[in-house]
């Protein structure tokens, strides 16, 4: 593989091709009108204007990316995550135009991208699962008959849902005919299937997931977990590895339920398996996502591989370099994804232009952006700017690097997820370790970031104002 198209923008195709570039593979990007100046654009050796800015007319044209590839004379295509990463369709059409998908074979991507189907796959592997049903349902009468079953609180979840779309929490009968309605309307509206299942709701879970690789010589590595249950809207913001709560005997359990996962859709590449543990440290599994995760640097902080460059050997046919016994963890890792969002009015996007835009830099602090100062956060994409992540000898030391990073972090123009992160860094909840999904409800509120911000400037301007009379007095000439 001498050249590869990175089907994708921002952070992510920027840290993809310099994986490619350490590996002397050249490299393609690709970009929509919006994003003729982005970094990613710049650093890529060949890059081709693909569309307008809305991704439908852009960075899901896949068609056009294949064009683009073979125009190019590139081997491959990486998807890396979000746009085509989990479409079956565009993973056939790569292979069935003589080019390599880095990334999991279509049959993979369909089976595990059905919430149903991947159910059905892993039933013969033992492996723990919510208590549900395993069909599709619609009947309001049949629902009712099923939650009666398996008890309230239940969980209403779209079939081929993602993201907290078509998702319900149903607390009692009388409920259930409503918010069944509302998550086939919004299943049907976000994924065009209005399938929905029913599944037990675990009241206090932690989202643990487990990073595995798989090549095409039937060898299948677990690299052990990462925490993810800091959640807002259902969707990740603080991640990190190893999670504070797995002993070594439930790691291995695990991970060993994640390499049946990925035996179970004959998986190949670099995947992540989901799981829901509860109080009594029982596990569930919950999906199996077919691509490169965000929150994959964590992992690579603690093992010190280089995930990309795994995907990219395996997809050339080579076997995994590394046995299960060789894999050890080192430290601990956190991820916060810095969002273009208002941490005070709900989290709602807040696009715009980054008047300001100074990172943080120093040993053991890593940041995969895609923005430089002056540049528009679009209005047509995922509002993320960057993923910042720190390592510590332990949990308590990349917490607390963490949150001098997020302090030497300067952004303006647009307001963001740093002060939500430093929040969370700062909680007894977190420190302890004793939190779970429910965090953002349970413990945070804008009130009270808005207050501990007031605090922090009130507390900094007597300093300045200490320090400007300290000064003065130095200054001062006696008389």
């Amino acid at each position: 593989m001498k050249k590869i198209l990175v089907a994708n923008r921002g952070e992510i195709a920027l840290r993809v091709m310099r994986t490619a570039r350490k590996m002397g593979i050249k490299t393609v990007a690709v970009y929509s009108d919006i994003d003729r100046n982005a970094p990613h654009v710049k650093f890529a050796d060949e890059a081709v204007n693909i569309g307008e800015n809305p991704s439908s007319q852009s960075y899901l044209k896949g068609d056009k990316i294949i064009e683009v590839a073979k125009s190019l004379n590139a081997d491959g295509i990486h998807p890396c995550y979000g746009f085509l990463s989990e479409n079956a369709d565009f993973a056939e059409a790569v292979e069935n135009n003589g080019l390599i998908f880095i990334g999991p074979k279509s049959k993979s991507i369909r089976m595990m991208g059905d919430k149903l189907a991947a159910k059905d796959a892993v039933k013969n592997y033992d492996i723990p699962m919510v208590p549900g049903v395993d069909h599709a349902i619609s009947d309001p009468d049949k629902a009712i008959a099923i939650a009666k079953e398996i008890g309230f609180p239940i969980l209403i979840k779209a079939a081929a849902g993602g993201g907290g779309k078509g998702m319900r929490i149903v607390e009692n009968i009388k409920e259930l005919p409503s918010q069944m309605k509302r998550a086939i309307s919004e299943a049907t509206s976000a994924f065009g299937d209005g399938s929905v299942f029913i599944e037990k709701y675990v009241t206090s879970p932690r989202h643990i997931e487990i990073q595995i690789l798989a090549d095409k010589h039937n060898n299948i590595l677990y690299l052990f977990e990462r925490e993810c249950s800091i959640q807002r809207r259902h969707q990740k913001v603080i991640e990190e590895a190893p999670s504070s709560v797995l002993t070594p005997e439930l790691r291995k359990k695990m991970g060993e339920a994640a390499v049946n996962v990925a035996r179970s859709c004959d998986y190949i590449g670099a995947g992540t398996v989901e799981f829901l543990v509860d109080d009594r440290k029982n596990f569930y599994f919950l999906e199996m996502n077919t691509r490169l995760q965000v929150e994959h640097p964590v992992t690579e902080f603690i093992t010190g591989i280089d995930l990309v460059e795994q995907q990219i050997n395996i997809a050339r046919g080579e076997k995994l370099s590394l046995s299960q016994k060789d894999l050890k963890m080192k430290g601990h890792a956190l991820e916060l994804r810095v969002y273009a969002e208002d941490s005070l009015n709900n989290f709602l996007p807040n696009v715009g232009k980054l008047k300001t835009y100074k990172i943080p830099a120093g040993k053991n602090i890593r940041l995969d952006d895609g923005y430089e100062e002056g540049m528009e956060i679009p209005i047509y994409y995922d509002p993320m700017i960057s993923k910042l992540i720190t390592y510590g000898k332990n949990r308590m030391e990349a917490i607390q690097l963490m949150i001098r990073a997020i302090n030497n972090y300067r952004i303006e123009g647009v307001k963001t997820t740093l002060p939500f992160g430093k929040f969370v860094c700062e909680h007894e909840a977190f420190t302890s370790g004793n939190f779970n999904t429910h965090f953002v409800k349970n413990y945070y509120s804008a009130e009270k970031l808005k207050a501990e911000m007031d605090q922090e400037a009130e507390i900094a301007a007597i300093l300045a104002i200490k320090l400007y009379l300290e000064e003065q007095k130095k200054l001062k000439i006696p008389s």
